[in-house]
């Protein structure tokens, strides 16, 4: 760091960083301080060199990496850099920047991507991706100062919940709300960010509001008989509902669904409370609860067991907690269960019944598991492309894509007439092939037979119960039944459930 003591009176032109909304804003008593223009010049008060705030800052810098030099010099030229910087210029700079990114919302939005990734790099450039039907698309390319700009002005302008200033080094979450800056369609955009080599990462979650009309869950994919199950343990008065499955699997659509079923079909006569972290989407007739002031992942756990605590105090009779993420979240879980609510939450899990190994693994009793009164009801989804329905190709017309053993693999679990793959694509997919996502799953309605074996330890006897008794379905089953209605393509479905095998439970269900 480069130190000039030479008393200036007036800075050539910069653009101060340390504004109210500046990348490095700062309190107005600091601001009278110091001032960090664009081009890596620090403003200090000649009276406040040793000033302890002004020494943080100073730190604060070096911890960032950000490359600077000190000038000293008298406190009104600190206070004419802030008074009269070009703001026009500052002004139209956020301006377009708010522009640019509120269309970049509108674009995504209109291909239905699900996601928004930007990725800055200081050596190279900004590279804009959406992702669609679970794919990645390239889509924009910028210069890195744009691409800094833009998540800049997004985080700190746009944003409602999250850090005060954009730290491109650090792990940050946000949240953007404001409808006046949402597209149409849109209900909010959740906001990740991460440093990586020689730049950051800046995530974008859209959530959609079209969920909210059609609350029938065979639309989302889920099978005849698994709906019927759902149904089943909607009518439960008591215990947990688990819902399993990866990050992007769906299980919040899912959920805020079902939700919205429970509160229509009793009229408002049930009092739905959710704790969520934060609200993803909007719950007609529920009273949604966000954890709030929550910064490092302790003090979000800490929030999140209070938020659960205070909801069974507030007269619920069902309560929706977003996520179950540590011991004390599954405990208490488990606890509004036992203590007269309907309790539904998340998990990350593989397949139904391995929720109840995760929650082993959280540290909940065994006892409490294998009790049918409490566990009602386990559900597991992942998402599978659907083929356009204009433009997939039948697989005996391209016979030549596939080596014989890939061939052999299908005709022994489907007939090939009747087995569709992707396309070359068209104008009504966009020439990608693909036309949405539906759900492939699993639901266990929970009985004290069932969970006997999971007190005894006896996982694969569970699941022989399961399936041969109670005529589970696999998700591997449930995929196979999409392939054999020609909505799925039976290689993209293998690289998302497994390999298929020929299935008694799959056709039980294709005649359903």
């Amino acid at each position: 760091m480069v130190t000039e003591t030479t008393p200036i009176d007036s800075p050539s032109q910069g653009i101060p960083l340390t504004g109210a909304n500046g990348k490095f804003a700062v309190d107005a008593a600091l601001r009278q301080k110091l001032c960090l223009l664009d081009d890596g010049r620090l403003l200090i008060s000649k009276s406040h060199v040793f000033d302890p705030s002004v020494n943080a800052f100073i730190g604060r810098l070096r911890r960032l990496k950000i490359a600077h030099r000190v000038l000293q010099v008298d406190m009104r030229v600190i206070a004419e850099m802030y008074e009269e910087d070009q703001p026009q210029r500052r002004g139209a700079s956020f301006s377009e920047m708010q522009d640019m990114a509120k269309s970049l919302f509108r674009k995504a939005t209109r291909l239905r991507a699900s996601d928004i990734h930007i990725r800055v790099d200081n050596r190279h450039n900004t590279q804009i991706y959406f992702r669609i039907q679970n794919d990645l698309e390239f889509t924009e390319e910028h210069s890195y100062d744009t691409g800094d700009k833009l998540c800049t002005t997004i985080y700190q302008s746009m944003a409602d919940i999250g850090d005060s200033t954009f730290e491109p080094l650090s792990r940050q979450d946000a949240r953007i709300s404001d409808r006046s800056k949402l597209p149409e369609g849109i209900d909010g955009i959740r906001i990740a960010t991460s440093p990586k080599t020689d730049g950051f990462l800046f995530v974008m979650r859209l959530l959609y509001n079209d969920t909210a009309d059609d609350l029938d869950l065979r639309s989302l994919g889920f099978s005849g008989e698994q709906s019927d199950n759902l149904e089943l343990m909607k009518k439960s008065p008591t215990g947990i509902i688990i819902i399993g499955g990866p990050t992007g699997s769906g299980k919040s659509t899912s959920l805020q669904r079902i939700l919205a079923a429970i509160i229509r079909e009793e009229a408002g006569k049930k009092h739905v409370i959710t704790v969520e972290d934060p609200p993803e989407y909007p719950i007609m007739g529920a009273v949604q609860t966000p954890v709030t002031n929550a910064q490092t992942e302790e003090e979000r756990s800490k929030a999140f067991q209070v938020a659960i605590k205070s909801a069974m105090r507030l007269d619920p009779d069902v309560i929706m907690i977003g996520e179950v993420r540590d011991t004390p979240s599954a405990r208490l879980a488990v606890q509004a269960a036992m203590t007269g609510h309907q309790v539904w939450t998340t998990l990350h899990a593989n397949n139904a019944l391995a929720i109840l190994d995760r929650l082993i693994d959280l540290g909940v009793p065994l006892e409490l598991l294998a009790d049918a009164s409490i566990i009602t009801g386990l559900v597991c989804q992942r998402l599978l492309k659907v083929l356009c329905p204009q433009c997939k190709s039948p697989i005996n017309t391209v016979l030549d894509r596939y080596s014989q053993t890939d061939l052999q693999r299908i005709m022994s679990v489907a007939e090939l007439d009747k087995v569709y793959v992707l396309g070359s694509g068209c104008e009504n997919c966009r020439n990608t092939g693909i036309v949405g996502r539906t759900v492939v799953a699993e639901t266990v309605l929970t009985d004290d037979k069932l969970l006997s074996f999971i007190r005894k330890h006896d996982k694969l006897g569970a699941i022989a119960y399961w399936r041969n008794e109670l005529r589970g379905l696999t998700m591997r089953d449930h995929a196979l039944l999409k392939v054999i209605q020609g909505t799925v393509d039976p290689f993209q479905a293998e690289a998302v459930v497994g390999r298929l095998v020929k299935s008694d439970d799959a056709l039980h269900n294709l005649r359903r």
